[in-house]
């Protein structure tokens, strides 16, 4: 199974250097050097890191046989893509491979079905499930605790406790300030 684990950015310096733009949660694994890289294009590659390093936040790398800028540039927004065992999982317990939440059943706690996982939305704040709805319409679930309260690979489906509003319309409507009821004067009362 392919997996994109990067995107690779802009020349850095003169040498060959590029940043990339991390799409792994293991980049010491799968961006480490002497790793080969598929990529997309395929006319890119395969590419072979030769370093990697750190700087400003940025994760650099460089590949063999990119020796000057023009040709770092020209691998610009490049897809690396790891080759990997569909049968491995992450190393932490509540992690997970995209691949291995696409087509989940996602429902509430109650039971009530929501939709499958179509997609994984990787954004910098948090991931969000991309759900599509049986009557075809889309949602979009932030993928957090608070809210994905359990996923079973195993009976292939997310369990999520919602707040209102997330996939229905009741939202809670808060106001700073009351509102006056029907018929009632919204003017000031002295009192007496």
């Amino acid at each position: 199974m392919q997996l994109v684990v990067a995107r690779i950015g802009r020349a850095h310096g003169i040498k060959g250097e590029v940043t990339v733009e991390v799409r792994t949660d293991e980049p010491e694994l799968r961006l480490a050097p002497g790793a080969v890289l598929a990529t997309d294009p395929a006319s890119a590659g395969p590419l072979t890191i030769e370093t990697g390093r750190v700087h400003s936040g940025r994760l650099l790398l460089r590949f063999e046989g990119v020796k000057d800028r023009t040709g770092a540039e020209a691998l610009r927004n490049t897809l690396l893509i790891a080759e990997i065992d569909p049968e491995e999982l992450p190393e932490g317990e509540d992690e997970y491979y995209d691949h291995q939440l696409i087509d989940l059943d996602v429902v509430t706690e109650d039971g009530t079905e929501v939709g499958r996982i179509t997609e994984i939305s990787h954004l910098p704040s948090q991931d969000l499930f991309i759900v599509e709805r049986p009557d075809g319409s889309e949602v979009m679930i932030p993928f957090v605790e608070e809210i994905v309260t359990g996923i079973d690979l195993a009976e292939q489906r997310a369990v999520i406790a919602p707040p209102p509003g997330l996939i229905d319309d009741r939202a809670e409507i808060a106001s700073a300030r009351d509102e006056p009821s029907a018929g009632e004067d919204p003017s000031p009362r002295e009192e007496s």
